[in-house]
């Protein structure tokens, strides 16, 4: 069961990092901002804000993770809201969190 839910996870991932390369050279929804109830921040268990994400449903979310010291989050460290390679062109709220995050090595 472990394997499948991975696999789909990984499957997730790709998929919206893919989908986010269409609209690179396009700045009309620069603005949007991400809704955390659409289907790809559900895919991803994306939250506006790290502390709100579900620890039983995600064990791998630590607090201190947030979307602003993440190797996808397209701002920098002071902006409240940055794009982000993992949602195209829409935005994400810096202390959000979502199962893609990596450290900024």
């Amino acid at each position: 069961m472990t394997a499948k839910i991975s696999s789909r996870r990984v499957f997730m991932l790709q998929a919206v990092a893919c989908g986010s390369l269409i609209g690179v050279g396009t700045t009309a929804h620069a603005a949007t901002k991400v809704d955390e109830d659409s289907d790809d921040a559900k895919a991803l268990g994306y939250r506006h804000d790290t502390t709100k994400v579900d620890a039983k449903k995600y064990p791998q979310h630590k607090p201190e993770q947030k979307c602003h010291s993440c190797q996808f989050w397209q701002g920098s460290a002071s902006d409240e809201w940055a794009g982000c390679s993992m949602f195209g062109r829409k935005q994400i709220s810096g202390t959000g969190w979502c199962l893609a995050y990596r450290k900024v090595a």
